[in-house]
């Protein structure tokens, strides 16, 4: 009864949300649905329906696990072609590192109707990528990147990604007036406006390349002050011979050469001299080079927007397997996207984080 009142909800929020794409994983049915790649040169590992070795609800918590170490994975579906164009898009799905995972991807990616699944592989162009990835202490990201004009374009902020053995819920929110929000376990971890957070366009302003600093500016905040002088006695040598040191009885100047005394340390020296800081009366302060608008810059309206979208596909490397995805949603209503999530991680998680096996 439980599960029936999920579907209930679930159906009723879908009422006034586009879902474009939604995998649960339930049962076999998607190795019907979904492409291995089998582009030339790689070893390509093989994922297997599980809800891991620990879970809330063994069937409801299925999903595509890594099956096989140090492997790449390619797999991916395609589904009805849309384009974001004046909506928002949400792409949302739950991963599980079981294997305490120490280096490899957890991410997806989103791409347009080019795609050819059976030969996806780590230079094919893709629309956008998300979610997390790990290698050794170093690298905990999650990670946003954005194609434009050609070139993939990665987030200019650090976005900490979960860690531990347990499922979470990754989102990605883009909205039509160019901002974007990052969601962990329906939380919002990160956000901000497009053009900010990634070099989509030149900057607005530059450098004048006309502008130079003035010859007669002074930005030193202090100079030598002129009435400072060396002291007469300052000069002292940084070593001196050791006056409690004695010539030993059995030295031959013939055989040994001359004496001379071990040298040490001297208690006068004073290192070099430095004449006395005082403000200076002609500082200026800082020269800060003047701004102009920068010629190359061009403002787009529409960094948001994808002109086609209709394939996902798991694209990554894995040193150590056991990583479950599952729950894939991508939709244009990020309140329905919550809720989904919500009904689909929350439970499963507060399960598995109080498991004993662990």
């Amino acid at each position: 009864m439980r599960y029936l009142s999920v579907f209930a909800l679930v159906a009723i929020l879908a009422v006034n949300a586009e879902v474009y794409f939604e995998e649960k994983f339930l049962d076999d049915s998607w190795e019907s649905n979904w492409i291995y790649s089998e582009h030339p040169g790689k070893e390509f590992g093989k994922f297997v329906l599980s809800p891991g070795k620990f879970f809330n609800d063994a069937e409801n918590d299925k999903g595509i696990q890594t099956s096989q170490d140090a492997r790449f994975y390619a797999l991916s579906t395609k589904f009805k072609p849309f384009s974001n164009k004046d909506k928002a898009l949400v792409i949302q799905f739950t991963v599980k590192h079981e294997q305490n995972i120490d280096c490899g991807g957890g991410y997806a990616k989103i791409f347009d109707c080019k795609l050819e699944p059976k030969d996806m592989h780590g230079e094919t162009p893709y629309e956008i990528m998300f979610g997390p990835d790990i290698c050794g202490p170093g690298t905990k990201k999650v990670h946003v990147i954005f194609s434009y004009k050609g070139k993939n374009l990665l987030i200019n902020k650090d976005i900490r990604c979960k860690d531990d053995v347990y499922t979470h819920l990754y989102t990605l929110i883009v909205k039509p007036d160019n901002t974007y929000e990052v969601l962990i376990d329906n939380e919002k971890v990160e956000s901000g406006e497009l053009e900010a957070d990634w070099n989509f366009l030149p900057p607005k302003k530059i450098k004048d390349p006309d502008a130079k600093k003035p010859s007669n500016w002074d930005d030193k905040p202090t100079i030598d002050d002129p009435e400072d002088k060396k002291p007469e006695d300052w000069d002292k040598p940084e070593h001196i011979p050791d006056p409690d040191a004695t010539k030993p009885e059995d030295w031959d100047d013939e055989m040994d050469g001359e004496w001379e005394p071990p040298m040490i340390d001297n208690p006068d020296y004073k290192g070099e001299w430095k004449p006395k800081q005082i403000d200076n009366p002609n500082y200026k302060g800082p020269w800060i080079h003047p701004e102009i608008d920068n010629p190359e810059y061009s403002s787009d309206a529409e960094l948001y927007k994808r002109e086609e979208i209709c394939a996902l596909g798991f694209d990554l490397w894995q040193v150590k397997s056991g990583t479950i995805f599952d729950n894939v949603l991508i939709t244009d209503d990020p309140e329905h996207a919550k809720k989904v999530g919500e009904e689909v991680w929350r439970t499963t998680y507060e399960h598995e984080d109080s498991h004993d096996e662990l």
